[in-house]
């Protein structure tokens, strides 16, 4: 009989780490740097390093893991090993793939916006086609997917590292308006930075994607913790830089009401602000790009598990990707980009990526009392990280529902 189709490991630790970079700086931060602000206000910079000291707790415990068990669908996998419960299990893939899924609709509605800025065209016409087109690569191959994000990923990077040089010379300000810059000892001012946080958080989404990649790439128990790590601090360091710029160089009303908020640093309606409003665009074709693969991978992982519809688990022998399951994400993708308004959307992303990583980090925290496993391939760390990953997950969370209710 003839071998059922598998994936293709295509993918080494520079491609990962592009991948990884891509898919954090996506669209969220080009789009969303102006909401942070509007809560946070000039601790924009806190409110970024604290929803990035949440992810890095939680992405010492994805890197384990994925060393520990390479294998797709990896936060459903590491949940059952934990648990034994394939019931969790399966609830955990499909929160995983509902994250994918909304964060992709997030980007499409992001690219909608900055598109509405250089031409008036009708959001939901660019969103159809956007999330069409996107689900067509997708579904063409991970190899010509991973080089188009990539190639975007420079570009993006490029554009963010632009606007740092252009607003620099704004930093010899800080000395002055340093007391700008703390909180002070009020409630309203950790408040303002959690709240900013909350929405910030979405734009380090895309590093526990990586582990949904892992019968694709090359020396996986290696490569992979390394690409997660790697990724989100190097976007943590370059987010701290370029909304400390921003905060700086644009009164804060005037960034929190625009719908392309880094172009006001290089120079509203100039030649500068059109291109960056296009790497924003870029952006967040990148971002969902990555999010549909991701989610099909997921699909893929939890339909050989029977967890899913074993159509889910079908891969092209042609095009050796899982097309039923992206054609039924990208589905889901246009509709909620179609319904849903984008502050909504990347909220409910937070939401359901922080209870996934609680799961993930108590996951971890059973796995090393079952089996410490000293020894093998890849990273192994203190349980007091996952600990403190799961604790600041649902700290988080109690903060943002507090201040929903009251």
């Amino acid at each position: 009989m003839t071998e059922p189709a598998s994936l293709k490991r295509s993918l080494g630790l520079p491609m990962l780490t592009f991948y990884g970079v891509g898919t954090i700086v996506g669209g969220g931060f080009y789009a969303l740097i102006g909401e942070v602000s509007s809560e946070a206000g000039m601790l924009t910079p806190l409110a970024f390093l604290a929803a990035a000291l949440i992810g890095l707790l939680s992405a010492f415990s994805f890197a384990e893991l994925s060393a520990r068990f390479p294998v797709s669908a990896g936060e459903s996998h590491y949940v059952l090993e934990a648990f034994g419960k394939r019931w969790l299990s399966g609830v955990v893939g499909w929160m995983v793939i509902l994250t994918g899924v909304v964060s992709a609709a997030t980007l499409a509605r992001a690219f909608a916006r900055f598109a509405e800025t250089l031409v008036a065209v009708p959001q939901e016409w660019v969103v159809v086609a956007v999330v069409i087109g996107l689900g067509l690569v997708a579904a063409w191959g991970l190899a010509e997917s991973v080089w188009l994000a990539a190639i975007i990923t420079i570009i993006e990077v490029g554009g963010l590292l632009f606007v740092f040089v252009v607003g620099s010379h704004h930093l010899a300000a800080i000395p002055d308006r340093w007391p700008e810059l703390m909180p002070d000892f009020k409630s309203s001012a950790w408040s303002g930075v959690f709240l900013g946080a909350y929405v910030a958080f979405y734009s380090f989404v895309g590093f526990e994607d990586l582990v949904n990649m892992a019968e694709e790439v090359k020396e996986p128990q290696r490569n992979l913790p390394a690409a997660i790590i790697i990724s989100l601090a190097l976007t943590a360091l370059l987010y701290g830089a370029v909304t400390l710029v921003a905060v700086l160089a644009v009164p804060l009303d005037r960034l929190s009401e625009s719908k392309s908020p880094l172009s006001l640093i290089v120079g509203e309606g100039t030649t500068r602000a059109k291109v960056m409003a296009c790497i924003g665009m870029l952006a967040g074709v990148n971002g969902a790009l990555v999010q549909i693969v991701m989610a099909a991978r997921v699909a893929y992982g939890m339909g050989k598990k029977g967890l899913a519809p074993r159509i889910f688990s079908h891969v092209n022998r042609w095009r050796q990707t899982p097309v039923e399951a992206t054609f039924v994400g990208t589905l889901c993708v246009l509709s909620l980009a179609l319904w849903f308004p984008l502050i909504w959307l990347a909220k409910a992303t937070s939401t359901i990526l922080l209870i996934t990583y609680a799961l993930v980090n108590l996951s971890l925290l059973f796995i090393k009392r079952l089996n410490p496993d000293l020894g093998g391939p890849g990273p192994r760390y203190s349980a007091w990280l996952p600990s403190l990953g799961f604790a600041s997950c649902l700290a988080f969370l109690a903060f943002h529902a507090s201040s929903v209710l009251f």
